[in-house]
Formats: C-alpha cells, sequence, structure tokens
C-alpha cells in the first residue's frame, strides 16, 4: 500500500512540476544562419513566448549541412522541454531521404514534432532578362528551348531545388538547375540575369518584387498568398493540383513530457494568432497556423512521402 501511495506521489510531484513549466531560460535552436525565412520566424516567436511565460526564451543558431549539425546539437538535448528545435521542411521532412545514412543521428527516434508554426509560401520568380509574365508563357518559353531556361536554388535537395523539380514534372518542362550556396546568392544572379528562374520563399523575395528587380509569376501554393494577392497559383494557371512550399515547426527531444509538448503547442498557436504576432508574420512573408502536436506529425510524414518520391524519381542527391 505504501509503495502505490509513493508512486502516485511522484507522479503527482512530476505534474505538478511540469504545469509550473517554464521555471527558467528555454532554448530554441534554429540549424541555419541568422536572417533566413526559419530564423527571423523564430524570433519572432521566441519574444512573444518570453513575454507570455515570463521566462527568457532565446535563440541559439547552429548552422551547417542543410541543418545537420543543428538538428543533431538539438537531437542531444535533454528531454525536459528547455531545448527545443524550430525544424523546417528540409530538416525534418527532405533530409531523411536526401542523406539518409548519411546523418548523424537517427531522424525516427530523435525528435517528436510539438506544432506547426507558420507556412512559408514560395513563388515563382522571372528576372529582368527573361521575357515572361505568366506561368503559361513560362511553360511556353521553356518548351520551345529545352535543358536550356535555368532555375537557381539555394542547394541540392532544398525546398527551392524541389519546387522546380516539381515543376518541371507537372508542366512538362526540362530546365537547367543551377544550385547555390544558399538563397541569397540564388536570388541575386537572378537579379543580376545570371539565371532565368527561381523559387523561393516569399520573405526572400518579396522586397525585390515590389521594387521591380523580379516579376512574381505564380506562387507554388494551393492558395494565393495574402501578401501578394494579386499573383495567381500555379494550380489555377494550368497546373493543377499543384502545392508545394516550405514551413517552419517546433520539435523536441524524443522523451519530452507530453504534458509540455502540450502546453508548448497552445502557447505557441496563441501566440502566433494574436494579431500583432500574426500581422508581423504575414509581413514577412509567412502564414500563422499554430497546430496540435498529431497534426504536425501528419504534415511531416506526408511531405517526407511526397518529397522522398520526387527525390528518388529525379535521383537527386546532396553531392
Amino acid at each position: 500500500m505504501f509503495r502505490r501511495f509513493a508512486v502516485l506521489g511522484f507522479a503527482l510531484a512530476a505534474s505538478i512540476a511540469h504545469a509550473a513549466y517554464p521555471e527558467h531560460t528555454v532554448t530554441l535552436v534554429v540549424p541555419f544562419p541568422p536572417g533566413g525565412g526559419t530564423d527571423t520566424g523564430t524570433r519572432v516567436i521566441a519574444q512573444k513566448l518570453s513575454q507570455k511565460w515570463g521566462q527568457p526564451v532565446i535563440v541559439e543558431n547552429k548552422p551547417g549541412a542543410a541543418g545537420l549539425l543543428g538538428a543533431d546539437y538539438a537531437s542531444k538535448g535533454k528531454p525536459d522541454g528547455y531545448m527545443l528545435m524550430m525544424g523546417n521542411v528540409g530538416t525534418q521532412s527532405i533530409n531523411p531521404t536526401l542523406y539518409g545514412k548519411k546523418m548523424t543521428y537517427d531522424h525516427d527516434k530523435a525528435f517528436v514534432p510539438v506544432t506547426l508554426v507558420a507556412e512559408l509560401p514560395l513563388v515563382m520568380l522571372a528576372g529582368p532578362a527573361t521575357p515572361v509574365k505568366t506561368p503559361k508563357e513560362a511553360i511556353a518559353l521553356a518548351k520551345s528551348q529545352p535543358g536550356k531556361l535555368t532555375y537557381s536554388s539555394s542547394g541540392p535537395g532544398g525546398s527551392m531545388h524541389l519546387a522546380g523539380a516539381l515543376f518541371e514534372k507537372a508542366s512538362g518542362t526540362d530546365l537547367l538547375h543551377v544550385p547555390y550556396k544558399g538563397g541569397g546568392p540564388a536570388i541575386a544572379d537572378l537579379i543580376a540575369g545570371h539565371v532565368d528562374f527561381s523559387f523561393a520563399t516569399l520573405l526572400e523575395s518579396s522586397g525585390h518584387v515590389r521594387s521591380g528587380r523580379l516579376r512574381a509569376i505564380a506562387v507554388t501554393s494551393d492558395k494565393r498568398a495574402p501578401t501578394m494577392p494579386e499573383v495567381p497559383t500555379l494550380a489555377e494557371s494550368g497546373l493543377a493540383g499543384f502545392n508545394t512550399g516550405s514551413w517552419i515547426g517546433l520539435v523536441a527531444p524524443a522523451g519530452t513530457p507530453k504534458d509540455i509538448i502540450e502546453k508548448v503547442a497552445r502557447d505557441v498557436h496563441e501566440v502566433v494568432n494574436a494579431p500583432e504576432v500574426r500581422q508581423q508574420l504575414l509581413d514577412q512573408g509567412a502564414i500563422p497556423v499554430g497546430s496540435t502536436p498529431a497534426e504536425f506529425a501528419a504534415l511531416i510524414d506526408a511531405d517526407r512521402k511526397r518529397y522522398g518520391q520526387i527525390i528518388r524519381d529525379r535521383n537527386i542527391s546532396a553531392d
């Protein structure tokens, strides 16, 4: 009888401890350099969570190897809720297929999903030297010059690259992929006229579109972007069912208590949907969401299957 009450007592104590979470600093690991879409969105969330929780929420950048270095670091964090990672479609859904056995941690066992924070729609862009304004014109031009028109990306196997590969498959075109070491150089060479197209997040491209340095041909999501409502989707422009893009979301080291995961998910949902935060994210080109852990897990799995298939079909490698 005493043992039974002791066990119940320990369980109650643990529950009370978790209910007080967080009691000190929470670290959000970003496996990418400062300034990108994942980092920018994380800093907005970190500031507001810190205000809500009354505890510091700091962002720790651990860039390198397409997010692998930071993810490896975060996977080894203590599973107590005080280290979380802001992953994205690359780290959670693309890298497991793209890198496979080269990964230094077991992706299937390393993390548990917490919440989808925001969607980052991609936009198909044309450079100043490319004489097209609509998806139909882009497809017609590409079909007239198979294998000659180019599109830039942030690197092999990233969301920009896979968006281009999906566009080729859906439109029956043959483009030449030109990988760069990051989205910044990929966009810079598009502006300079060294490549014909690119597929980039609204965060990276909206300023260049507004200034006239680039032309937005279409967004790749299934709905028009709130910050570019005049730009059609590829789906409504003739590529029925076309839907791809990026997203950011929090994951936690495996073993993190379920009640902490659920609390973080609820609080993030509340934060990202607060009017001032929502507008801030929309202004950056992100669409705030906030989801349950189960909903986020389903998205990660669906995108892993979808992008894994295109990686295998087109024999895409990280090299």
